[in-house]
């Protein structure tokens, strides 16, 4: 058995029980998930401190909705679902929707450096170019300029591995919809960073 269907075993184990009233099972689930959905979130509105926030709010909306969730999706899909409805209201109550574009104002403010020993655990990338600070930024500044939700189509394939069957799930799209998404996305990615890189 590989080691991503031990992880989806041991949600399974520990939702049971958390279904059941046991909170030391939900707080090992948000051990588990917490860094990705804090990712997700940074990654879509560029604010460290608002993403902790909403991070806070997905798993406090999670544990209410808990009795709800049947094992047909997995945990983690379910979650991703909730943290997207969790941003798009948070974007919707501050009104900072600008022809479907996030107002720059909210990108890279207040920064935390993420090896501070108080900023949220970020799960590294797969992609190990990204670790280099100067292309995270180029990338991270073409990212911003996509709408959100080219943007988190991207994120949650590139960056968080979802197929795209659980990204149709979590956006509540179908599956072409993902597809010309993440199709649009990644050309217009490719121009973005090929304009940023013939500028130097």
């Amino acid at each position: 058995m590989d080691s991503l269907s031990n992880e989806h075993e041991e949600d399974f184990r520990l939702v049971a029980l958390a279904q059941k009233g046991d909170m030391r099972a939900y707080d090992g689930l948000v051990i588990r998930h917490r860094g990705k959905i804090f990712a997700m979130i940074r990654n879509m509105i560029k604010n460290d401190a608002d993403a902790w926030d909403l991070s806070q709010d997905v798993f406090i909306k999670a544990w209410q909705a808990l009795p709800r969730f049947e094992a047909r999706a997995r945990f983690s899909t379910w979650l991703f679902r909730i943290a997207h409805n969790v941003v798009y209201d948070w974007v919707r109550k501050r009104k900072i929707e600008s022809a479907g574009e996030l107002n720059d104002e909210i990108f890279d403010r207040d920064r935390i450096d993420a090896s501070a020993r108080t900023a949220p655990a970020i799960i590294d990338s797969p992609d190990d170019a990204l670790s280099h600070t100067e292309l995270r930024i180029k990338i991270e500044t073409a990212l911003a300029k996509l709408s959100p939700e080219h943007r988190e189509a991207v994120i949650l394939k590139d960056v968080q591995g979802l197929s795209y069957k659980e990204i149709a799930e979590v956006m509540d799209s179908t599956l072409g919809t993902v597809m010309s998404r993440l199709f649009y996305a990644r050309q217009k990615l490719q121009t973005l960073l090929k304009d940023e890189y013939d500028s130097r």
